[in-house]
């Protein structure tokens, strides 16, 4: 089944029309709510529930601290299931029902598409953790995970430093997967790069020796990997089994960290590459701290990824857009964003005012026998997002396309 394009329902947007759009954050004098909002359940928990606890674990600290603005943070938590329509129906309900003064939620772009007019109709903040295809920015979004020009592109200049050439795309069907692979195909046309074939399966898709095979009958010199949720363990696990190895084919992924290695078993991965703005084993003094208290709240074999740690830092960036503003209404909050700075487990992370997107370093590793991911290139240091490829002039006209 293609997953292409998020619908809200009918009856939903009756329901949203019901509503009427004057929501403001409500909360008792001593607290302010906020939402999480994750899949719990489904194809995609294997990714999305550590965000969660990343976000809740940001929370108790900044809690610890002294809330923000002398209150105290209470989550509200709900399940988007996988299924786009409830994230979108979750939304409503934390806006309107539970009167949150902000939400960080949702992973995949179908999600996210399908929260964006939720988020814009009642003039409510998203905080997203995720990276994500880019060609896309909203007044009511705020981005902490990369856009394409800080990892798509570093992942695409990796291969091509290294001589691979001829590349197999392989994702998931719907929005994320799709419009990555058209920027990466303007991209190989740029770069003397040839596809070889661009292959998709929905969601939640377990069988994979059909793919498979067309890969290694290809023979490409690498694998760009945008699947996404659980379906990495088949692919990965399917692909060993046919004898492909991360020194004859390798397989670069986005949307693979540290957890998803856990889950596709490291024998079936190890040595492949993957193209992040964090990893456990990045060196900063934020991040010995951020591993170390997650550690200590999750249990010592859990560990630390790129998406987690976006969610952790979406709630402190929230909170000091907040302290700055002095106020949780939005407006205020938005006006008060651009510009804020901090040193985050990743290294400094700056919010752009004119995307609403975040300053990166773009990060590539590799899958080690003991699961974790080694860096072996990063940009040096923070990249302005450019989520429309503004400054790529092989990009031009691709988000009208």
């Amino acid at each position: 089944m293609r997953i292409s394009r998020p619908i809200v329902s009918a009856a939903l947007l009756l329901a949203l029309t019901a509503c009427g759009s004057d929501a403001q954050p409500a909360a008792e004098e001593s607290e302010i709510k906020v939402g999480l909002l994750h899949s719990l359940s489904g194809t995609m928990a294997i990714s999305e529930v550590t965000v969660r606890d990343a976000e809740m674990l940001a929370i108790e600290e900044i809690n610890k601290a002294g809330g923000v603005l002398g209150k105290k943070l209470v989550p509200v938590v709900e399940d988007g299931a996988s299924d786009w329509p409830t994230f979108a129906e979750k939304a409503t309900k934390l806006i309107r029902q539970d009167k949150v003064a902000t939400v960080f939620g949702g992973w995949t772009s179908a999600s996210r598409k399908a929260m964006l007019p939720v988020f814009e109709r009642y003039k409510s903040l998203l905080w997203y953790p995720v990276q994500y295809e880019g060609l896309e920015s909203s007044p009511y979004i705020f981005y902490t995970g990369a856009t394409t020009n800080q990892q798509i592109i570093p992942g695409l200049d990796y291969l091509k430093e290294k001589g691979k050439k001829k590349i197999f795309l392989v994702g998931s069907d719907y929005v994320f997967p799709r419009t990555a692979n058209k920027i990466i195909k303007a991209y190989a046309a740029a770069n003397g790069m040839e596809i070889l074939g661009e292959e998709y399966t929905p969601l939640g898709h377990t069988e994979y020796s059909t793919l498979v095979n067309k890969v290694t009958q290809a023979k490409p010199d690498a694998v760009f990997n945008t699947l996404n949720g659980d379906s990495n363990v088949a692919f990965f696990k399917q692909l060993k089994s046919a004898g492909a190895t991360a020194e004859s084919m390798p397989v670069l992924s986005v949307s693979v960290a540290e957890e998803e290695v856990t889950g596709i078993g490291v024998d079936n991965i190890a040595g492949h590459p993957v193209a992040w703005n964090y990893y456990q084993t990045t060196e900063t003094p934020a991040n010995e701290a951020f591993v170390k208290a997650f550690k200590a709240k999750y249990g010592a074999n859990k560990v630390t990824s790129d998406p987690m740690e976006a969610g952790y830092n979406a709630v402190y960036l929230w909170a000091e857009a907040v302290k700055k503003a002095g106020t949780t209404e939005v407006e205020a909050v938005k006006k008060a964003a651009p510009g804020i700075a901090l040193e985050r487990p990743e290294g400094l992370v700056t919010i752009d005012g004119e995307n609403q997107h975040m300053y990166k370093t773009a990060r590539i590793g590799i899958i080690q026998p003991d699961g974790l991911i080694k860096q072996v290139w990063d940009s040096g240091e923070p990249i302005k997002p450019d989520p429309y490829l503004k400054g790529y002039p092989w990009a031009s006209g691709l988000a009208n396309s």
